[in-house]
């Protein structure tokens, strides 16, 4: 697919809209945004697997943790500077989990499924019970360094990572890699015929999704400054993050942008009425609907809209 200067207008626009908004929202606001902007990357490192391959994961939690724990525990027990182990965690999470999920990516629909969610429960335990000195067990771990301090401070870190990783995704899939993985979604045996190793092209998805995961999950405890696998390994969070990605529109970069900043202000707005896991429910019924009546997410209902909205001008 070709580029042209409208693309990067978009985006440049986009990004000018979400580098002004602390000049207008209140500090409480911008909080909600840190959280949205975090989920956004995790959705964006989950579409680009599963949404553009079909390989639907379960697990992703799993890759997260690696780079999490690994900077954590660097940090914590070690003593090593966050711009040392972030790049290490980072390291840590693609090759950790190619080594236990590479296989998983021979098999198809729902037993990959079942491995990834496997894996997270299996790392959950894990971290509980092997060496708890280090990874602070059941607790977890608290007091880990920052890289940032205050709201401001806090969301313009937190959305210049995720505007790097998105438009690097943008980027990557507008390559015929992009083309291959998404043409691995809609007929794999396809693929394999026309000579391309579908094994490749897989692993250089999954590689590619860990690391934004574990980029992502190293960032957002040293924003958090701890670590809690109760947390990180909750169910809910799984479903939050795929759901951002399948509403906002799978198969696309801005879909799961425009999914996790729905998902977390609606979740926000449903606390003071629903503070327990209800809310979740909610949203769960909220996104069925949405997906069934349009499976492509949120962002083909703008096109369709927009394109709406053109006919309607040229009638008059």
């Amino acid at each position: 697919m070709g580029l042209r200067w409208h693309h990067f207008a978009l985006w440049g626009l986009f990004a000018v809209t979400l580098f002004v908004l602390p000049e207008f929202v209140s500090r409480g606001t911008l909080r909600t945004l840190i959280f949205a902007n975090f989920l956004a990357i995790f959705a964006i490192s989950w579409d680009t697997l599963s949404g553009r391959t079909g390989y639907i994961s379960f697990g992703h939690p799993f890759l997260i943790g690696i780079g999490a724990y690994t900077t954590a525990i660097l940090t914590k027990r070690f003593d090593v500077a966050m711009e040392i182990s972030i790049p290490i965690a980072v390291i840590a999470t693609m090759v950790g989990g190619l080594i236990v999920l590479l296989p998983a990516l021979r098999i198809k629909g729902s037993y990959f499924a079942l491995v990834t969610l496997a894996m997270m429960e299996l790392i959950y335990q894990l971290v509980q019970v092997i060496r708890p000195d280090l990874t602070g067990g059941t607790r977890g771990m608290s007091g880990l360094p920052t890289l940032t301090r205050g709201a401001v401070n806090g969301y313009y870190m937190s959305v210049s990572l995720m505007l790097a990783i998105a438009l690097t995704t943008w980027l990557v899939m507008r390559t015929r890699l992009g083309t291959a993985l998404s043409a691995i979604g809609m007929n794999e045996e396809a693929v394999s015929g026309s000579g391309l190793s579908v094994t490749k092209l897989k692993m250089a998805a999954f590689l590619f999704s860990a690391f934004i995961a574990g980029l992502g999950g190293a960032v957002y405890i040293h924003y958090l400054g701890s670590i809690a696998p109760r947390a990180l390994f909750d169910i809910n969070f799984v479903f939050t993050i795929i759901v951002a990605a399948l509403i906002g529109g799978a198969g696309t970069t801005v879909g799961p942008i425009a999914g996790a900043f729905f998902l977390t202000f609606l979740l926000e707005y449903l606390r003071p009425y629903l503070p327990g896991a209800e809310r979740y429910m909610v949203y769960s019924g909220l996104a069925l609907i949405l997906y069934m009546a349009q499976p492509k997410g949120m962002w083909e209902l703008f096109f369709q809209g927009i394109a709406k909205f053109d006919r309607l001008g040229r009638r008059e």
